[in-house]
């Protein structure tokens, strides 16, 4: 009986890990006119942490990318302005592949529920 191994489970979704954050990156991604990353941010997956092992650093993983190869043809930079340390995105083809999570507060797991709903881009006007 030839059967195929079970799939591995998909990497969780980060605005079930770290909501704030997803939040956050709506609310730049907004006010910097980038109305499809600031939709895009809420199906983005933890693929894991950088892995750079710098204090300072709180950088994710949002693709199976190799770690420490370019990015290639499609990529550009997203630099953000929060109130604190530096928020970049490395996105190749409209798709997030990496967030820079420099100097912030430390990042908290937490998961929705009725009282902290999954934040949604505001219309736009």
């Amino acid at each position: 009986m030839d059967q195929n191994p079970p799939n591995p489970p998909a990497p969780p979704l980060l605005r079930d890990v770290h909501p704030s954050l997803v939040r956050e990156l709506v609310r730049l991604l907004e006010s910097e006119g980038e109305r499809e990353l600031a939709l895009v941010v809420h199906d983005v997956r933890m693929y894991g942490p950088c892995g750079c092992s710098d204090d300072f650093c709180q950088s994710i993983r949002t693709s199976d990318h190799p770690q420490g190869q370019p990015f290639g043809e499609g990529h550009r930079c997203v630099p953000l302005l929060p109130e604190d340390g530096m928020l970049n995105l490395d996105v190749v083809h409209g798709r997030i592949a990496f967030i820079e999570v420099i100097d912030q507060p430390p990042l908290t797991q937490s998961d929705f529920g009725p009282d902290n709903p999954a934040p949604t881009p505001s219309p736009s006007g």
